[in-house]
């Protein structure tokens, strides 16, 4: 018996991290759009000042915003994502290693006026980045387009809700099963559980449910029936639930905390949250 402990002991320690994660933790991160208001280098420094290490990346941290008296034009956006070298990528990859952090996902958010060359480099973007997922908040038509793109790239799309109900937009459940009807494994869910429940449904029991095809998870806390983003532990959104299924279950789900609600300091704030997360944890 020592023997097969020993060799157990030994095979869980050369599992990738994804798997071993739903053996021995549960992969608090953010998305990086939780540091919108600084650079990629800020948006690093941030994670580590919040003692969090997984990454979820938001588009806007690495592609060209312009200026508030220039902003980049739609058209010039899908240039540079045809356009850029993949090598740019794989450099911001690099970066974010660098500072100690480990990326999980793409946020890339697919929509109806996407080109199919367009949807095509987003794979190649995530395949440069080093990341299996992508995350997108997109129209639920849009999913069986996006498919044979996931299928050939062999990469994950998580599709985001939000709380807004309205034709060909993702918030219900019915939206997500809507939208995996007749697709492939490769299309997902990409669960925020506040506005989920903002939207009045249930983020512990459908990811009870579903946990196998939820990538992702967004981390914030919102009051019912349409209510605002506010400080963790002060809305409806059952967070703690949520973690503790995560840990119980084993669920390799990554919660990654979304700051939305006004803080006077981005960091500082994260870094409540991330410690709320922890404290849920414990």
């Amino acid at each position: 018996m020592k023997h097969r402990r020993d060799f157990l002991k030994s095979a869980l320690a050369t599992l990738p991290a994804a798997a071993w994660a739903k053996s021995n933790e549960v992969r608090l991160g953010a998305q990086s759009y939780s540091f919108r208001d600084r650079d990629l280098d800020g948006a690093i420094a941030g994670y580590q000042a919040a003692g969090l290490k997984y990454v979820e990346l938001f588009s806007g941290h690495i592609e060209p915003t312009g200026t508030s008296a220039k902003p980049v034009t739609r058209e010039e956006l899908r240039q540079w994502r045809l356009e850029t070298p993949l090598k740019h990528f794989e450099d911001v990859a690099a970066k974010i290693k660098a500072g100690g952090l480990t990326l999980v996902a793409y946020n890339y958010s697919f929509r109806e006026d996407f080109t199919d060359a367009e949807i095509a480099r987003g794979f190649d973007i995530a395949k440069a980045l080093g990341v299996q997922w992508i995350t997108a908040s997109s129209n639920v038509t849009t999913a069986k387009r996006i498919d044979p793109f996931a299928r050939k790239a062999k990469v994950k799309v998580g599709m985001h809700n939000h709380s807004r109900i309205a034709p060909n937009e993702f918030a219900t459940p019915q939206n997500f099963a809507d939208a995996m009807a007749g697709t492939s494994e490769y299309i997902c869910i990409n669960l925020d559980i506040g506005h989920f429940c903002a939207a009045n449904f249930d983020p512990v029991e459908f990811l009870d449910k579903h946990h196998e095809r939820i990538l992702t998870l967004h981390t914030k806390d919102r009051k019912r029936d349409q209510g605002d983003n506010v400080p963790f532990g002060q809305g409806d959104t059952p967070i703690r639930a949520v973690l503790q299924l995560l840990k119980t279950k084993g669920y390799d789900n990554p919660p990654m905390i979304e700051y939305e609600y006004k803080g006077a300091d981005t960091v500082a704030e994260v870094k409540k949250c991330a410690d709320f997360c922890r404290a849920a944890l414990a």
